[in-house]
């Protein structure tokens, strides 16, 4: 699945300089726009790869709870 994010972007020193606006966390850098949003790309990737390791690795358990829609 395709997303779709806001890369807010500026230059300082001939370089471009980015961040997701959506994804705290996620900035990066290069000599040319395209370089950014391909940079950009890649420490999402690299983020989204770590979470999904982390919580793979996170021993989890479940349990069903009922409720009572009918108590005030």
């Amino acid at each position: 699945m395709l997303k779709h994010f806001t890369l807010e972007y500026w230059i300082d020193d001939n370089w471009y300089i980015g961040r997701l606006k959506e994804v705290p966390g996620v900035f990066s850098q290069g000599k040319s726009l395209e370089e950014l949003e391909e940079n950009i790309r890649d420490v999402y990737s690299l983020m989204v790869k770590d979470e999904i390791s982390h919580w793979a690795m996170a021993q989890t358990q479940t349990k069903e709870i009922g409720t009572d829609s009918c108590k005030r």
